[in-house]
């Protein structure tokens, strides 16, 4: 046996020796044009890579005897490309100089830990997407935290942003533009948001005042940029919530990558732990891909792939809700009869080709594809007794309901069916000559949605129907008869075939260059958009915009480090199909663009503190918006009312303060204030339902200094309270009651066992390249918030309750993260 296990180890110490033998190394300093190291520069070589560090040092292991090339890329630099032949067992220095790539200008300019902003950009970590606890932990829960971005529901991953709705935002994926369903009511049937964390490269996220390159939204705009891997990494996370699997791979070249995610998600966490008790089976799955293939130094393809199935069947089953006040202390009771059944799966793909010209000139065409297939499918009967509630301290009925001042029931019914289908084709271009960069786009989009839309809701107070809104009043039943025939409290049916085509376009140009002493950036550009919309009676409506934007910074030659930046332009949104659908389901083809007049003012302060870097971002902005078209929110529901006739403002104020407030993690406080108000046909201006007043936001991030490997995150929001607290068929102009503030914290415990910095050569953790073990608390406070409010009339005094509907309480996660 000692002879055996001699062989062996002679064997494979003879093989690392003539491995070893047979490679080299390439190490240096990789510096910019002003001589500074520049971190985070990826180096490449035949499928084996590595990044600078901080003081712009790589080392990289490479074969010996033959030739291979190298290639070191960074965002806001161009590529360097060499290629070598050393001897085995050569160490070789090689010390490039990466000039800045002109085409990156425009972008988050990273020089070390210092990042000079010259677009209003802010830059998010990939591994904080991972990290920072949140019910919908990825790319939207960190966004939350930012001040102007707002949500009050913590199971979707919508967001509104400086008095924006949730259809106002943009979204990118390597240059590509994303969807999301469109029937999703509430943030329970969501699933995932498109964007899988674990593909993630880097993002970029700017909440105004963006680019011509950027399409036609009033909001904000998300672009994410997935990983090209230099090598083969797999990962894994599981958690009570869900499971999440990516693989990276690289061919040995280089010149073929591949990286692909599966997700499964489960909210029966929080949904179970709400007060309504229910049976839920929910399914939540997806699967992405992004592949690349370099056919040569001038000519790469890439394909950019999705799956995703959301199945939501859900059967309440009863719910008690205590409200009121100590004096007067009420509680709903309701039983439930019936089911939901929802089905929402969407397919999407895009193909893209860049070709480089020459170093001038890069050319795009990106071709893509995107497929929904909805299904949503109700009928619930809820049987309430609304009473008051037993408040005497030591009696064994303690929080029972004594006496029913109101009891009836309520029937909803659901069908609903959509369709859409919508493809792209798109040619892009970038041109530099003398420090001036060209960007142009030329796109084409076939929107064909066919939508079936059935709903109705039957309320009955103790065997009379309730009228509806419409009617002129509540009816007198049962004092006085009722001759009105019997209706549905609110009836929707419609059925649409609608086909929509834009062609879209814009030209912008940017500059870096001096005055005097100062650095400055310009930038200016112009989109356009045609569209026409066909419904199935034939009528056909065509319309065009123009939107002109610009942009200008300067960073002053001062000892402090500051940059001063304006952006301005007039912003169109035209309507997609959601946005033409009337409150009655109808399709309106004559809905016009909305249009937004933004002027957004920033100044980025960069300075040292404990000697650690910190930033203090702030921006102020003023949105001036014609053309409104006025909607009401459910839940995360939005539908128009497909009219033109609504004018608004919204005007704030935004803060934010980041830096290693612990050393070596990166943390930030938010602060924002906001006001927004609408005028509808000249009745006044009144708050708009993303009247978000004020909003604190913080993430933090720590680690217990005698055992470094035991982490903290918090992520804490505080929003105040929103419009629409209202009854959904209210007019806004009598009910303008406001929702409770929005109070939460997630807290997140994570213990590193295997990471970059802490390897093994031996043991069980030997292949694991990351592996941590976290234990997580949601809404560590146990607050009580509310999305909406269920409202309930008392047939004797003819009042309504608002009983509001709570969202998830304190509930805990474990989790596990590996990579190999």
């Amino acid at each position: 046996m000692k002879t055996i296990y001699f062989f062996t180890s002679f064997c494979l110490l003879l093989v690392a020796n003539v491995t070893l033998a047979q490679n080299a190394s390439i190490k240096g300093v990789i510096l910019d044009e002003f001589n500074q190291p520049i971190e985070g520069v990826n180096i490449s070589s035949n499928g084996n890579g590595t990044q600078s560090n901080e003081n712009g040092f790589y080392k990289l292991d490479v074969a010996a005897n033959e030739t291979f090339n190298i290639t070191f890329s960074h965002i806001s630099h161009k590529n360097v490309s060499a290629n070598f032949l050393l001897e085995p067992g050569e160490q070789f220095e090689f010390n490039p100089v990466m000039k800045v790539d002109i085409e990156q200008i425009s972008t988050v300019t990273i020089n070390g830990k210092k990042r000079k902003d010259v677009e209003g950009i802010v830059t998010i970590a990939p591994a904080l997407l991972r990290k920072i606890p949140g019910a919908n932990a990825g790319v939207e829960n960190i966004l939350m935290t930012l001040p102007g971005v707002n949500s009050n529901n913590e199971l979707s991953t919508q967001y509104s942003v400086r008095g924006g709705n949730f259809d106002e935002n943009l979204v990118y994926v390597n240059g590509i533009e994303v969807y999301r369903p469109f029937l999703i009511r509430s943030g329970q049937q969501e699933g995932f948001s498109f964007v899988n964390s674990d593909l993630v490269s880097n993002v970029e996220f700017s909440a105004g005042g963006f680019q011509a390159k950027y399409g036609d939204k009033l909001s904000s705009v998300l672009d994410i940029t997935y990983k090209k891997p230099v090598a083969f990494e797999a990962t894994v996370d599981l958690s009570l919530l869900g499971a999440n699997t990516s693989v990276a791979t690289a061919s040995k070249n280089g010149k073929f990558t591949s990286i692909t995610g599966l997700r499964y998600r489960d909210n029966s966490l929080f949904v179970e732990a709400k007060q309504t008790e229910t049976n839920y089976r929910p399914v939540f799955v997806d699967g992405q891909t992004y592949l690349t293939y370099q056919f040569n130094s001038k000519f790469e393809l890439s394909f950019l792939g999705n799956a995703s199935l959301n199945k939501y069947d859900y059967e309440p089953e009863s719910r008690q809700t205590n409200f009121g006040t100590l004096d007067n202390p009420l509680a709903l009771i309701v039983d439930y009869e019936g089911q939901e059944k929802d089905r929402y799966q969407t397919l999407f793909g895009a193909l893209q080709g860049s070709y480089n010209v020459n170093d001038d000139l890069n050319l795009k065409l990106i071709a893509s594809t995107y497929h929904t297939s909805e299904e949503e499918y109700f009928d619930i009967l809820a049987r309430y007794a609304l009473g008051e509630v037993n408040s005497n301290i030591g009696d064994e009925d303690l929080g029972e309901v004594e006496f029913s001042v109101g009891l009836g029931s309520q029937l909803n019914h659901g069908r609903n069916d959509l369709d859409a289908l919508i493809s792209t084709i798109e040619q892009k271009g970038t041109y530099t000559i003398d420090e001036n960069e060209f960007k142009w786009s030329v796109k084409f989009t076939n929107e064909d949605i066919r939508d079936r839309l059935v709903e109705y809701e039957i309320i009955d107070s103790v065997g009379f129907s309730i009228n509806p809104p419409s009617s002129g009043g509540f009816n007198d039943q049962p004092y006085s008869p009722d001759n009105a025939p019997i209706v549905a409290f609110q009836n929707v049916r419609a059925r649409n075939n609608t086909i929509i085509n834009r062609l879209q376009s814009y030209l912008q140009w940017s500059k870096r260059s001096f005055i005097g002493e100062h650095e400055v950036w310009y930038n200016a550009g112009v989109r356009v958009h045609n569209w026409s919309v066909n419904d199935e009676l034939s009528n056909s409506v065509t319309q065009t915009v123009f939107s002109p934007r610009a942009q200008f910074a300067i960073k002053p030659d001062w000892k402090k480090d500051m940059l001063f930046r304006i952006g301005t332009g007039l912003y169109y949104q035209p309507p997609f199909y959601r946005e033409l659908r009337a409150q009655n389901g109808v399709v309106n083809p004559n809905v016009k663009a909305q249009k937004s007049f933004h002027i957004v003012i920033g100044n980025d302060y960069s300075f040292n503190l404990w000697d650690r870097p910190f930033k203090l971002t702030s921006e102020a902005y003023y949105k001036g918006i014609t053309d409104v078209n006025p909607y009401s929110v459910e839940n995360v529901r939005i539908r128009y009312n497909a009219t033109n006739d609504t004018e608004a403002y919204a005007y704030g104020l935004d803060l934010r303060l980041n830096g290693e407030f612990v050393p070596g993690t990166e943390s930030w406080f938010s602060l924002g204030y906001l006001k927004t108000e609408e005028n509808r046909n000249n009745r006044g201006f009144i708050a708009r339902p993303t009247d978000q007043r004020f909003k604190f936001a913080a993430l933090f991030q720590d680690y217990v200094p005698s055992l470094p490997n035991f982490k903290m995150y918090l992520n804490l929001v505080y929003n105040s309270g929103l419009p629409g607290g209202s009854p959904s068929y209210a007019d806004a102009y009598e009910y303008q009651n406001r929702l409770p503030s929005y109070k939460r914290a997630d807290v997140g415990l994570l213990f590193v066992v295997v990471d970059e910095n802490k390897q093994f050569d031996s043991g069980w953790r030997k292949p694991f390249k990351n592996l941590n073990f976290g234990f997580e608390i949601f809404n560590i406070f146990n607050n009580q918030n509310s999305i909406t409010n269920t409202w309930v009339r008392d047939v004797y005094s003819k009042r309504q309750f608002a009983i509001p509907n709570f969202l998830s309480p304190r509930v805990f996660n474990v989790k596990v993260t590996m990579s190999f």
